[in-house]
C-alpha cells in the first residue's frame, strides 16, 4: 500500500475520533489541554491496536481467501465507509459524558476503533506490512482527537457530521481503489 492511501486510510479512520471529541469538547470547562492529551493518546492507541489486533487475526485467514483477498477488503471498507455516512445522517442531539472517567475513555476508545479492527482484517488480506499501518493510523487519530478537544463546541455544530461522512466517503473510495487496482493492473 502506497504512502499516500496509507495517510487517507489513517485520515479516514480518525474522523471518527474527531467528531466524538468535538462533541466531548463541549463539555469541558477547564484542563482542556490535560483532557486533549489523555483522549489523544487513549483513542489513538487503541485505534493502532485494533489495526494490529485485526490483521492478526486476518492473517490467519489469510490462505482460505487469498483468491479473493481484493473483494473482501473492498467490501469491509465499503461497508465501514456507508456505515459511518449513515450514523452521521442518523445522529441526534449531543449527550454530555464525562470522557475522563475511565469506563467513558474505555467505551468510547472501543467504540472509536472498531472500525479499525475491521480495517486491520483488511489490511492483513491485502498483506500490507501492519508495523507501519497502525502507526500512522494510530498518530492520525492521535492528532485528530487533539485538535477535536482542543476546538470543543466551537466547531461541532457546525462540522461534527461532515467529519463522520468524509471519514466515510474516504473509506469507500480506497475499497474502490483497492478493487480497480487488482481488476486492472
Amino acid at each position: 500500500m502506497d504512502f499516500l492511501t496509507l495517510v487517507m486510510l489513517g485520515i479516514g479512520l480518525a474522523m471518527d475520533c474527531l467528531a466524538v471529541a468535538l462533541a466531548a469538547g463541549m463539555g469541558i470547562r477547564s484542563g482542556r489541554a490535560r483532557t486533549a492529551i489523555i483522549v489523544a493518546a487513549s483513542f489513538g492507541g487503541f485505534q493502532a491496536g485494533m489495526t494490529f489486533a485485526g490483521w492478526a487475526l486476518g492473517d490467519q485467514f489469510y490462505g482460505l481467501i487469498s483468491g479473493i483477498d481484493h473483494w473482501v477488503a473492498f467490501l469491509l471498507l465499503v461497508l465501514i465507509g456507508v456505515k459511518m455516512i449513515v450514523e452521521a445522517a442518523r445522529e441526534e442531539g449531543v449527550e454530555k459524558v464525562d470522557i475522563l472517567h475511565p469506563v467513558s475513555l474505555l467505551v468510547l476508545s472501543i467504540a472509536t476503533s472498531i472500525d479499525a479492527l475491521a480495517v486491520g482484517l483488511s489490511l492483513a488480506f491485502l498483506q500490507v506490512d501492519i508495523l507501519p499501518a497502525s502507526v500512522v493510523i494510530g498518530i492520525f487519530s492521535f492528532i485528530f482527537a487533539f485538535a477535536g478537544i482542543a476546538l470543543g463546541g466551537r466547531l461541532h455544530r457546525s462540522l461534527g457530521r461532515i467529519t463522520e461522512v468524509a471519514g466515510g466517503v474516504i473509506l469507500v473510495l480506497i475499497g474502490a481503489r483497492i478493487l480497480i487496482e487488482h481488476l486492472f493492473p
